[in-house]
């Protein structure tokens, strides 16, 4: 009997079935009379566009855009899906506006989210300091949406070879002083993209280099390379204008010389399989499954009459490896055990369901169920297999994973653990490791400190195999920046601010405005002289400013903390006027006077000719540093901010009134008092 194996990796990837699912719910829930189209195949695979023209779903070229958006209206809504390859940007563009003006015209993108990185790499990067090299099919409908995203000198290269004899001529002189920019088509076969990067270093040292090739085509590749180096006849599936299928037909030939390559079951020839005893299937990421089944079955009644068909392009053979779907046949607590064909029965132990070991399984599973589920290890002579439901999950959730890391989703998950260089998040099963440095823990601080804490963070970074490295700093960082944007946005002179003293210096202290920081200078902390901020604030002293002026290109920001409703001069002349009296405390003597202070912050000068009735040969014969004294304001000098103080005068008019107090008051007050 011939053997047959299919390709764990063949058929629709990621972003075809994002893109027919997204078609499938448009047509599921069309409205009466709309009528919905595809700009181009939506995929590249004939048998799947011809059933869609079937079903009225017809492709579109971009010169009919214009008329199919005016031609819209309530009683026939128009809808223009985008394929997974994308479309150039003007024409993006053009739908955008075009759905603005009329309501009943709509456009749905559904474009690979492997292809809008590329999208934004090249956006990014335009500009008069980059040239952009693809490595790509230069009239595959994704390379040129992809070039158009790019602004200044760009290439299309075909093979490694032909970019290197290109940039290597006298022509492109003209870019060497402008920094290259590498990426690749998504379905590039990888021995030639490996080359690509070889070469581009030789020619440049500083090439910017962006592995775009969708990780799906990874394995895709590798997976036939491996497969087609152990069978004797190879079959690849797949449409004429598939890119990924052509690059599957190439390393498959260069490993098996009976390679064919089919768009669907009819054109299979007996004749082909005569004397093949291993035959290996693999598939293009835009071959429906049921093509694939259909394949297989073909190929079976061909020959030999195999038990089963393939079902979701797997054979029905049980493996180490295999992800099954099992029907429950018993459940304790403890384990569920299920039916999963071909004579084997399968059990999954509740830690292989759930970390949670609160969680009963007799609630939450009964007889009957389908249940999912990794095949850990298979004993054919016992005739059972280990299952575990968690790695099942896990693997299904992964392309949630990529797909956050290819969207720059931000994500929620609760750190689980400390480990050597970083923690761990566990994320829909999957385990999302986050370097030390991207905790946003400071360098050699305690990494515990966030064990158990629920935290927002991005996936940066994917390794095969499901290896994700995350990044909790990040979506810091991004957080600080729209705060940064909100914060200059709404900044004006004289706004005032409530803020953490963060920081000081010398000449000035500085201050967290929320998320930015701006500078009291020591002159706006005081209407006093000091010598130093500490003399007023401390760190982590929370106190109102305003702004005196910035600028927004060196993101400087200047404060003032000192008010006139603060300024003692203010303060002074609220409280005294000429003439009045006030009590005073000597601060300092100089040969022409006493000065003494008033309030705090204003001080006066007590002339020596004001000290007393009488001449005096200096201010220290009659007062001392600290004594209070009580004076009359004579002078307020404004514009000076200088103010006369007399003692003398109190003392005059104390003389004069003695001197006016009728005679028999004045013996009454002079007689002595008897005892």
């Amino acid at each position: 009997m011939k053997k047959i194996t299919v390709a764990s990796n063949a058929g629709f990837c990621f972003g075809v079935k994002r893109a027919t699912d997204c078609l499938e719910e448009a047509l599921q829930n069309a409205k009466r009379g709309e009528r919905i189209f595809t700009l181009g195949h939506l995929i590249h695979n004939e048998t799947y566009n011809d059933s869609l023209r079937r079903r009225g779903v017809n492709a579109i070229e971009a010169d009919a855009i214009d008329s199919l958006a005016a031609e819209a209206s309530e009683q026939a809504p128009v809808t223009v899906l985008v394929r997974a390859h994308g479309c150039p940007r003007e024409i993006t563009a053009k739908l955008e506006t075009l759905s603005q003006e009329n309501p009943c015209f709509r456009w749905l993108d559904c474009t690979c989210p492997y292809v809008k990185k590329i999208h934004r790499i090249a956006t990014e990067h335009s500009g008069e300091e980059h040239f952009f090299i693809l490595i790509g099919a230069a009239n595959h409908p994704e390379v040129i949406g992809i070039m158009s995203c790019f602004d200044g000198e760009k290439y299309v290269f075909s093979t490694a070879e032909e970019m290197e004899s290109a940039l290597s001529q006298q022509d492109t002189d003209k870019i060497t002083k402008k920094v290259p920019v590498l990426a690749a088509q998504t379905t590039q076969n990888l021995v030639n993209w490996q080359k690509s990067q070889q070469k581009i270093k030789k020619l440049y040292t500083n090439t910017i280099i962006f592995d775009t090739i969708c990780n799906v085509t990874e394995l895709r590749q590798t997976e036939a390379a491996e497969l087609a180096a152990s069978c004797d006849f190879m079959v690849v599936i797949g449409g004429r204008e598939s890119s990924n299928t052509a690059k599957l037909y190439e390393i498959c030939r260069e490993k098996c010389d009976k390679t064919v390559w089919i768009a669907n079951a009819a054109e299979l020839d007996i004749a082909m399989l005569s004397d093949a005893q291993n035959i290996g299937i693999v598939a293009g990421a835009s071959t429906p499954s049921d093509e694939i089944q259909e394949v297989y079955k073909t190929m079976s009644e061909m020959k030999e009459n195999f038990e089963k068909m393939l079902e979701e392009a797997e054979v029905s053979t049980l493996n180490t490896g295999d992800v099954v779907i099992g029907t429950v046949t018993y459940v304790s607590d403890a384990e569920l055990q299920l039916d999963v064909g071909v004579g084997v029965t399968g059990y999954i132990k509740a830690d292989q369901i759930t970390d949670d070991p609160a969680v009963k399984l007799t609630e939450q599973f009964k007889k009957g169920d389908k249940v999912e589920a990794f095949v850990i290890r298979v004993s054919d002579v016992e005739g059972v297999a280990e299952l575990s439901k968690k790695r099942a999950d896990a693997d299904k959730n992964w392309q949630n994973i990529v797909a956050a890391c290819e969207n720059k989703t931000v994500l929620e998950g609760k750190v689980a653990e400390a480990v050597k260089g970083g923690v761990v998040i566990y994320c829909d099963a999957n385990r999302v490791f986050v370097p030390a440095s991207q905790t946003g823990v400071p360098k050699d601080g305690d990494l515990a400190s966030i064990v158990g804490t629920v935290v927002q963070f991005k996936i940066i970074e994917i390794k095969a195999p499901k290896k994700a490295i995350g990044s909790i700093r990040v979506v810091q960082r991004e957080a600080r920046r729209e705060m940064e944007a909100a914060f200059w946005a709404g900044i004006e002179v004289g706004k005032t601010y409530t803020g953490e003293i963060k920081s000081m210096t010398s000449y000035g202290a500085f201050v967290d405005l929320g998320g930015v920081d701006g500078m009291v200078h020591v002159t706006e902390l005081s209407w006093k002289h000091i010598k130093s901020p500490a003399e007023v604030v401390s760190i982590g002293d929370t106190i109102t400013v305003f702004v005196k002026s910035f600028d927004p290109e060196k993101k400087r920001i200047s404060l003032g903390y000192k008010t006139e409703e603060s300024n003692p001069w203010n303060i002074f002349k609220s409280q005294y006027a000429v003439g009045d009296i006030a009590s005073v405390k000597i601060v300092s003597m100089m040969p022409f006077g006493a000065f003494a202070e008033i309030v705090d912050g204003v001080d006066g000068l007590i002339h020596i000719s004001q000290i007393a009735m009488q001449r005096i040969a200096k201010p220290a014969d009659l007062l001392e540093i600290g004594q209070v004294v009580d004076v009359r304001i004579t002078e307020i000098d404004d514009e000076k901010k200088k103010v006369s103080l007399s003692i003398r005068s109190l003392l005059e008019e104390a003389a004069a009134a003695a001197e006016a107090m009728p005679e028999e008051y004045a013996e009454e007050e002079a007689a002595p008092v008897e005892e």
